[in-house]
């Protein structure tokens, strides 16, 4: 594994590593011995984190996820502090973050810029990882694995993802969350997806088309209450307003798309609730205090799971399973 651009890179074997290394990332780092053993394992390597979007959980969970391994980082948070603002293209800012660093982890608000660093990576004599931390309204691979590895956790006692029917609510139109989970659902075996949304923001039919193409089940539905009661999860979205034409959100009746303390009393009491935050009013806080609301501990999940794809790129995994011998 060298880029992580897209979901493309993963298969059902991968996915399945990734989530238990992730686990023994989270076993090790709990002594103070093993956290300092973990943190000698990239203690040569340097990160970047061009971080020209806003962002709050993405940032801090891959700054701290090179950390937990030793690596050290730097940051552009804004694309004014670079040299772009002075005519330099966005090929030479990348391969000027090279010549410094081992390691590439951007978030654009546009889309395609990932895919166009790692091409860049893939022609120049010292090439290094380029990993995709969300491009526009499109893709978002990592926010997909942590998303994978919280869902296993939920039903680590009912068989997995495996045959279970999954709920996807919100901004389904211009969510990158929903859109990479969604592809990584080929690889799970009789499970069903559910769309739940206003005709203005529904699932995108690129997405709907590759469902169909690979005999994914799916089904699309405006109405919240009827659908709940057969769920075994349900990942609520925020709408995306920073991505708004014409203001269209404030013309939506979003709230027969939220999730309240009415709502949880249709859910299974086994159902797992996830959102990729920041919210806003489609997940009241009164949820926070049910055992089935996993939006923190899915925030939690995205440290460890990228701290175990970082290993992973820089091949380290193996020494983490030893370690993880020693220490039970």
């Amino acid at each position: 594994m060298f880029h992580v651009v897209d979901t493309t890179i993963f298969d059902r074997p991968l996915l399945d590593d990734l989530c238990e290394l992730t686990t023994l990332v989270r076993t090790v780092a709990k002594a103070p011995e093993g956290a300092r053993q973990l943190q000698q394992l990239a203690s040569t390597k340097r990160a970047m984190l061009y971080f020209t979007q806003p962002s709050t959980r993405t940032f801090l969970s891959m700054n701290n996820a090179c950390h937990v391994l030793g690596i050290r980082t730097s940051e552009i948070r804004n694309a004014s502090v670079s040299s772009e603002v002075k005519g330099e293209t966005f090929e030479d800012s990348i391969r000027t973050f090279s010549s410094y660093v081992d390691l590439i982890v951007m978030r654009t608000p546009d889309p395609g810029y990932a895919a166009r660093a790692a091409e860049l990576m893939d022609s120049i004599p010292r090439p290094v990882p380029i990993v995709n931390a969300g491009s526009g309204s499109d893709k978002h691979p990592t926010q997909a694995l942590l998303d994978i590895y919280t869902l296993e956790r939920s039903f680590e006692g009912s068989g997995g993802i495996d045959g279970k029917t999954i709920g996807m609510m919100g901004d389904l139109k211009r969510g990158r969350t929903v859109r990479s989970l969604s592809r990584l659902m080929r690889h799970y075996e009789g499970v069903k997806l559910v769309f739940i949304a206003p005709d203005t923001f529904e699932m995108e039919p690129d997405i709907k088309a590759f469902l169909n193409e690979r005999g994914i089940p799916f089904t699309e539905t405006g109405r919240l209450h009827e659908i709940l009661p057969t769920l075994d999860a349900i990942y609520v979205t925020r709408i995306q307003s920073e991505h708004d034409v014409d203001n269209e959100s404030s013309r939506v009746d979003l709230a027969p798309f939220t999730i309240g303390t009415h709502e949880l009393g249709l859910l299974k009491k086994t159902a797992a609730i996830m959102h990729p935050l920041p919210r806003g009013p489609e997940i009241a806080v009164e949820v926070d205090e049910d055992s089935r609301a996993m939006y923190w501990r899915q925030e939690r999940n995205g440290m460890w799971m990228r701290a175990a794809l970082i290993a992973k790129i820089f091949d380290v995994d193996q020494q983490i399973r030893e370690l993880a011998s020693h220490s039970s």
